[in-house]
């Protein structure tokens, strides 16, 4: 997808459409409608209602917790009536606060499913590494005034890529049934003040980067050596476990998807990486049959972020 795209307002669009939307996550209890909090589900469905005047919902491929940003996260809802796909996304942008947005629309096949066809999801953990208190990065990164040996974070962190029980890293709320997840790759590096975690799985667990995330700056600061992530997930035990890390320096960069559904491939955010000049569709994904059977691949085909069409 350019960065610079014609929308046609012209043709309405019906059946099921996919949208990418962008939010700052720090004024919402995270994606999920509750009740008792504002939510970005919540204000992007009141969006999309009032552009189709009838009230529409959603499916996202990820659920976010409070403070935590997204910029690309894919939702799903089919069409109650035609609107265009200029209709569709500055019509709910009009409607929507200045913290989301609707970045694009595109139709996809009926049997497109957000959350249950995701192949894996992308996050990138950013800190601010320096002495002095953020001031325009504080609401998307975490600051840690200590000098942080990203050399050994990145080192310890290798122990967590693979299939493993991730008992050690999930919240204590966690609904999930099983504490199973496939990482495919998680990296440490930095770039000037800025050190960033960019992690790949085929899913996670609730807190499960945050947890991660406090742990390796353990490693960082010294508090602990590089076989500390491993000691922790042969512990199978959140009890005891690291900090969990502040939910402002996360953020949701990714949905990988077929190659059929042909989603918008599009930069990596969030934006203040843009010099990296990534963007989705560069990884592979390593083969399961949950890979497999979501992407519908022969056998002897290995899929790829790029195959995938994110």
């Amino acid at each position: 997808m350019p960065l610079f795209e014609y929308l046609d307002e012209t043709r309405p669009l019906t059946g099921r459409l996919a949208l990418g939307v962008e939010y700052d996550g720090s004024n919402y209890c995270g994606w999920q409608r509750l009740k008792q909090a504002p939510s970005v589900q919540a204000a992007l469905e009141d969006a999309l209602s009032k552009v189709a005047a009838t009230p529409v919902k959603v499916l996202c491929s990820g659920r976010t917790d409070s403070g935590v940003h997204a910029t690309r996260q894919i939702v799903h809802f089919d069409v109650p009536v035609p609107r265009s796909r200029k209709a569709w996304v500055y019509g709910a942008n009009v409607n929507l606060p200045r913290d989301i947005a609707v970045r694009w629309a595109m139709p996809v096949a009926s049997d497109f499913h957000a959350r249950f066809l995701a192949l894996a999801r992308r996050y990138r953990y950013v800190i601010l590494n320096q002495p002095s208190r953020p001031v325009l990065e504080r609401a998307n990164a975490t600051w840690c005034r200590e000098p942080l040996d990203v050399p050994s974070m990145h080192v310890a962190a290798q122990a967590l890529v693979g299939e493993h029980d991730f008992s050690s890293f999930r919240a204590a709320g966690c609904q999930s049934r099983t504490a199973w997840r496939h990482l495919h790759f998680i990296e440490v590096n930095r770039y000037g003040p800025l050190v960033v975690i960019d992690i790949q799985a085929n899913a996670f667990l609730h807190h499960m980067i945050r947890n991660i995330a406090g742990a390796l700056v353990a490693v960082g600061k010294g508090e602990q050596d590089t076989r500390y992530l491993a000691y922790l997930l042969s512990l199978k035990d959140r009890a005891k476990g690291d900090v969990t890390a502040p939910g402002c320096g996360l953020h949701f960069v990714d949905s990988v998807y077929a190659r059929r559904f042909a989603l918008p491939q599009e930069p990596l955010g969030p934006n203040l990486l843009a010099f990296l000049g990534e963007w989705t569709g560069e990884r592979t994904i390593p083969d399961s049959p949950r890979v497999r059977h979501r992407s519908r691949l022969p056998e002897g085909d290995t899929p790829s972020i790029e195959e995938a069409g994110t």
